[in-house]
């Protein structure tokens, strides 16, 4: 089949480069010119494993094509899919700014019957919306579609290639089979692709990350009490876990969620409610307990200290909202080292992938270090805040060379309590 991607950010790249590589001619459409000129050149923005060398083969292989012409892009494709970006405004709803624009541009240069499917996260009711624009642009017949993302960061070739089940929302049923004999390829173990109406299809992608950050937060609230009341996270999430009506996933305390998705879909749900007349009352208590989640760890490390922290200095392992990815939004390491900084204390960090990214927005606020042992040098404390493959093992003797001060502070539970203290550590976890 014949596919424009319209947007090239991580959605955008991940789908465009999965369907060429499954046979189907795709184009991939940016008004960036430095990020199209650089795609060409196999320079890809994001980390994400595995996509850069997918991109090469495919380009190379001529099924992947990259431009800012639009029209061409429009002319070229019988279906286009909406990528661009859907951003929280400051009051918690989704902007559709750049969503309207595409539609728009998309119905000035059609020239026949196109099927225009939105990939984005969108609120409900955004396809009718889209298809108003359209429609004033032009008398051609078009059929609009809703096919939510559930990628996840670090794992996104193998979520969209093996997906535990595909979400087409559709007026009819035509369109329908279109959308699920592209996806065929993708499911032929036998995982569902589900036909729903467009609404509910809209719906489903915040209902799922609206639930994960519930049990996300919730199992935070837990830890948080256990903390207090001397009982052991670690053994609370396994005793719940094998419940099969609970299960394991999603059941990890730490410093909090964030990314791209689960802080703005949270956040976007809340709004849609409270334009329905709504009141969403469980999940304005999951943001909550998120935001408060985040605060945590520097209170934890001013108690240590006394609420002496000004002139320390603090080693920092993780910088990525979550491993296997260079994304910081929403990060919550951007919320401790803010705490720390205006304690007066010194951060230096390490992270494989995102260092980039924290520069750009801190610049020389904190330092920044090559090596995660280089990061521990005179450090007065080490704060863990993503789980990273590479820091769960460390070299504990090492680290006490390297260190001023023995305590770390654990903020995704990923070290043996024990092991530390046998090093000579203090060690703060979450809930343990």
């Amino acid at each position: 089949m014949k596919l424009t991607i319209i947007g090239t950010g991580y959605v955008g790249l991940v789908t465009g480069t999965c369907f060429a590589d499954s046979g189907n001619d795709v184009i991939c459409m940016d008004i960036d010119k430095k990020k199209i000129d650089a795609l060409k050149k196999g320079v890809v923005p994001i980390y994400e494993p595995g996509l850069k060398e997918l991109i090469q083969k495919n380009y190379k292989e001529g099924r992947l094509h990259f431009t800012t012409d639009m029209k061409n892009a429009v002319l070229r494709s019988s279906i286009l899919f909406i990528a661009v970006g859907t951003p929280p405004d400051n009051k918690g709803a989704t902007d559709l700014t750049a969503i309207k624009a595409v539609a728009k541009e998309i119905g000035r240069y059609m020239d026949g019957h196109k099927i225009i499917v939105t990939k984005s996260t969108v609120p409900v009711g955004s396809a009718d919306v889209i298809k108003k624009i359209i429609a004033k642009e032009t008398s051609h017949q078009f059929d609009i579609a809703s096919n939510p993302e559930f990628l996840k960061e670090g794992a996104a070739i193998d979520d969209f290639m093996k997906p535990d089940r595909v979400i087409v929302g559709v007026e009819n049923e035509d369109t329908g089979e279109v959308l699920k004999s592209l996806y065929e390829p993708f499911t032929r173990t036998g995982n569902p692709i589900i036909l729903t109406d467009i609404r509910s299809s809209e719906m489903i992608k915040y209902a799922a990350n609206a639930m994960l950050a519930t049990k996300i937060s919730f199992i935070n609230e837990i830890a948080n009490l256990c903390t207090m009341s001397g009982a052991n996270i670690d053994d609370v999430r396994k005793g719940i876990g094998y419940d099969n009506r609970i299960g394991h996933l999603f059941l990890f305390p730490g410093v909090g969620y964030g990314g791209s998705c689960f802080p703005k879909d949270v956040k976007s749900v809340i709004h849609v409610g409270k334009q329905y007349g709504y009141a969403m009352d469980l999940l304005t208590a999951v943001d909550r307990v998120n935001d408060r989640q985040k605060a945590l760890m520097p209170i934890v490390i001013k108690r240590h200290f006394n609420g002496k922290l000004k002139g320390r200095r603090f080693a920092l392992w993780g910088l990525a909202f979550k491993p296997k990815t260079d994304d910081i939004r929403e990060a919550p390491s951007l919320v401790i080292i803010d705490a720390l900084i205006k304690a007066g204390a010194h951060v230096v960090a390490h992270d494989p992938e995102a260092v980039k990214n924290v520069k750009a927005l801190l610049g020389k606020k904190i330092q920044y270090a090559d090596d995660m042992y280089a990061a521990l040098k005179g450090a007065d404390g080490l704060v863990l805040v993503t789980e990273w493959n590479e820091y769960r093992k460390p070299d504990f003797d090492r680290m006490s060379k390297l260190m001023k001060g023995r305590v770390v502070f654990d903020g995704r539970n990923i070290f043996d309590k024990q092991q530390l203290s046998d090093a000579g550590f203090a060690y703060y976890g979450i809930g343990r």
